[in-house]
């Protein structure tokens, strides 16, 4: 054996064996050509595009009935010019009817075409003075430019002009010399003293001139009447108060004479040579020339003159008719003009603002595509908002400007401007949740009654608060949109804004509208100043600063615990609370220069409404419960007036005039007409309306007696719309109000709720702010609701506050709404950089 078969068992040995295999080499595998793979499309998320759609369809159905209502409403006409032919020494009286003029007298003027001079005009009214502008010079009729060696008599007394410079004027009268700087009168070298009953802001502007250089004084007029020498008033015998005035204008002194119904002393320009005839100057003739502006009650008029015709060219406050036919004087002729709703005969510049706005719009319809394409991740979207943002800001800019300088744009343009701004609401998905859909669901409600307005009166006028209210609501959500665009590119790139920076915003947004709330007491009233209200940038800075101050309080225990004494901290509250209160009270003082104690009723519920809140998060039940107390006693109050009599208000002295109009409205002829119209118009209506389909048959159409209504566009808006479209509709509307100001309450407990979770002082302190914020400003809303709510339906007393939302309130809209919008927007954790 072989020493092999010795180790390999015997059975290893019988197996048969095979060959080894060679690797046979494989053939290389062919390439094959590159097929070119199918496009995947993205695919339509579902459940986001049926929340756009939802979002959507509320205020998508309130565009739709402007759109009816444009289509619907009736054609009418208003004269494009009006050309009047005389010879010379000719002469003829126009009045309402012959201009078109709305607020113009039966017979209001008197044309007369002069062989030498040319055109002249003399004002006929003994109620509506006559004005004539050219640029930024103003003529009004029964003035007079005074200059040296001129004698004006008035009355009995006769003054007798010196000097007249631009720094001041020296005149004689009474037997005294006196000088008047355009701000102060002095007699004999010295300054008078204040009149009995003056206000506190005249004594303020007063002590202001008397201190101040020249150039830093406030403009006061000298009043010419009265028996008494005070202030900047030269007394006259047998004469009122406000015989007549003088007022510095561009370095000029202009005598002004009252309405004749207002004094009974005449107004003589006296010759020079005493042979001649005195001149009355409330009757003096004015030349009228190429490229003036005649004001005409309200109505602008246009002149052109060329030869022996004068063309007048209406504009703003011009009355409409249902045709082109009007009985006129053989000397007149007009140019009719039907009313353009649409773009057909549009200038240049309107149309190219229409391209523009619809070009917002296909963007922001890209915007909601990407939405529901599922592309959030992508950063399209936001670059597409910000985008329509812009561009619709600079469209709203536009129309602001054309419609104050030139022709309105037409109401097309105004429902795509509001299109534009709702869907740019709309366009984030965190703004498309009960408070983003109430509020646009509500802002389109509010546009399509004061477009009913406008369409449904016979005066241009009307149709210009949805042009302005339109225009005004694009230039708030664009500039909110850029705003919060702004703060999540911040807050993506971590950088979040600190304390202190939100500190320096609320103060100087605080001193902005302390500003405008002086120069409304010094220059303004309570109608605001600069056609602006200031009290509406006030209650956001007042509510602002207050929750900034209140959350500041809760971080006390947390430095120094229970150790503090009451010294240290009431000086620690008067600290932080000191800012807030004394904007409150500078608040309250210009807010009591309204004939009207609305604003207070404003003040208390914000008050209530914070201290609420604030009891709440400080689990304070004693305070809590007193401020219920407080409320039940009010609304027993309430009812008690109703069982008073006239004589125990009348006792009270606090605004008797407004209770005892509401309690016997039918024993006033003005105010308590206001409140039986009011009534009268919201029983006409009834539960469906005045056409009995919720006013979807008269859309557009003729609104009737309804609009004599006074303030039947602000303060008795819910009149109107309960009028058109019945209580069911108002059913609604209250709704979408409860479901607005639910959500900010939700909202504001969401923010209490992560203040109280909050691990870090900043975290804290931002979520009680914003909880205090939010609860203040849903106390205002809930406010203007209740006044408003209570005005119309004859709870309360007459208080002029506007409905939120419904009412034409330019002021209200852009500086409280917008911004309340933008602020409720903006998230906690995005704020707050979770």
């Amino acid at each position: 054996m072989s020493p092999l078969s010795r180790l390999v068992p015997p059975i290893l040995l019988r197996m048969p064996t095979r060959p080894i295999a060679r690797p046979v080499p494989r053939p290389a595998p062919r390439r094959r050509p590159p097929q070119t793979s199918r496009p995947r499309w993205p695919t339509v998320d579902g459940r986001s595009a049926l929340a756009i759609c939802a979002a959507l369809l509320l205020p998508a159905a309130l565009l739709a009935l402007h759109w009816l209502a444009l289509t619907r409403a009736p054609a009418a006409w208003q004269p494009a010019a009006i050309t009047l032919r005389l010879a010379a020494g000719e002469s003829i009286d126009l009045g309402g009817q012959e201009l078109a003029a709305t607020h113009a007298d039966r017979r209001h003027l008197r044309v007369r075409r002069d062989a030498q001079r040319g055109w002249m005009v003399q004002n006929l009214s003994s109620s509506h003075a006559l004005l004539l502008q050219t640029g930024a010079l103003e003529q009004p009729s029964g003035a007079l430019e005074l200059q040296a060696g001129q004698r004006v008599q008035i009355g009995t007394q006769v003054l007798k002009i010196e000097a007249s410079s631009r720094q001041q004027l020296a005149f004689s009268a009474a037997g005294h010399q006196w000088r008047y700087d355009g701000a102060l009168l002095y007699r004999d070298g010295q300054r008078q003293a204040a009149c009995p009953q003056t206000s506190w802001p005249a004594r303020l502007a007063a002590g202001w001139n008397s201190s101040m250089p020249h150039w830093l004084t406030v403009g006061r007029p000298l009043t010419l009447g009265g028996n008494l020498y005070c202030d900047n008033r030269l007394g006259l015998e047998l004469g009122s108060a406000g015989a007549a005035r003088i007022t510095a204008q561009q370095g000029h002194f202009i005598l002004h004479t009252s309405r004749p119904d207002a004094a009974s002393l005449p107004v003589l320009l006296l010759p020079e040579q005493l042979a001649g005839a005195p001149q009355d100057l409330r009757r003096q003739e004015l030349l009228l020339s190429d490229g003036m502006v005649m004001i005409v009650g309200h109505t602008r008029l246009g002149v052109t003159t060329k030869g022996d015709s004068l063309t007048l060219r209406p504009s703003q406050h011009v009355r409409l008719f249902a045709t082109p036919e009007l009985p006129l004087p053989p000397a007149l002729h007009w140019e009719w003009r039907q009313r353009q709703p649409g773009l057909e005969s549009a200038p240049a510049a309107v149309r190219t603002l229409a391209m523009s706005l619809a070009t917002c719009a296909a963007i922001l319809l890209g915007r909601y595509l990407l939405t529901m394409l599922r592309l959030q991740s992508s950063a399209l979207p936001a670059l597409m908002e910000n985008a329509a943002a812009l561009l619709l800001l600079a469209c709203a800019a536009t129309a602001l400007y054309l419609q104050r300088s030139l022709q309105a744009v037409p109401a097309m343009i105004s429902l795509l401007l509001a299109g534009c701004a709702l869907l740019l609401w709309l366009a984030h998905p965190a703004r498309r949740n009960l408070l983003g859909i109430c509020a646009a669901s509500l802002l389109a409600l509010g546009l399509l009654s004061q477009l009913e307005l406008g369409l449904g009166a016979s005066d241009t006028a009307w149709l210009r608060y949805y042009q302005k209210s339109c225009a005004l609501l694009a230039l708030g959500m664009s500039a909110a949109a850029v705003c919060l665009q702004w703060l999540q590119t911040r807050q993506h790139r971590g950088r979040h804004l600190a304390q202190t920076s939100i500190e320096w915003l609320l103060a100087g947004y605080a001193a902005f509208a302390l500003a405008g709330l002086l120069l409304q007491v010094v220059l303004g009233d309570e109608t605001g100043v600069f056609d602006l209200q200031p009290v509406e940038l006030a209650k956001l800075a007042l509510a602002a600063l207050s929750a900034h101050c209140l959350a500041l309080r809760f971080n006390w225990h947390s430095q120094t615990g229970n150790t503090t004494s009451l010294a240290e901290r009431s000086a620690r509250w008067l600290h932080l609370i000191a800012p807030a209160l004394l904007f409150l009270m500078l608040l309250a003082l210009a807010l009591v220069q309204v004939d009207d104690f609305s604003p207070l009723i404003l003040l208390l519920v914000w008050t209530s409404a914070i201290a609420l809140a604030y009891a709440v998060a400080a689990q304070q039940r004693a305070l809590l419960a007193t401020i219920l107390a407080l409320g039940l006693l009010t609304a027993a109050a309430i009812a008690a007036l109703r069982l008073l009599g006239s004589d125990e208000v009348i006792r009270w002295g606090f605004y008797a005039d407004r209770f005892l109009v509401w309690l016997q409205p039918a024993l006033h002829p003005h105010t308590g007409q206001q409140l039986l119209a009011g009534a009268q118009a919201i029983a006409a209506g009834g539960w469906w309306g005045s056409d009995g389909l919720l006013g979807l048959r008269t859309l557009g159409q003729p609104a009737g007696e309804v609009l004599s209504v006074p303030a039947i566009q602000d303060d008795f808006a819910a009149s109107f719309f309960l009028n058109r479209h019945g209580l069911l509709a108002g059913l609604m509307l209250w709704c979408l109000q409860a479901g607005f100001l639910h959500a900010l309450l939700c909202a504001a407990w969401h923010n209490y709720r992560q203040a109280v979770a909050a691990r870090h002082f900043r975290q804290a302190w931002l979520g009680r702010f914003r909880y205090l914020m939010l609860t203040g400003a849903a106390a205002l809303v809930f406010g203007h609701f209740l006044l408003s709510w209570g005005t119309n339906l004859a709870i309360f007393p007459i208080m002029g506050q506007p409905m939120s939302f419904l009412s034409a309130g330019g002021s209200h809209l852009l500086f409280f709404l917008c911004p309340l919008l933008a602020f409720s927007a903006f998230n906690a954790p995005s704020m707050q950089g979770e």
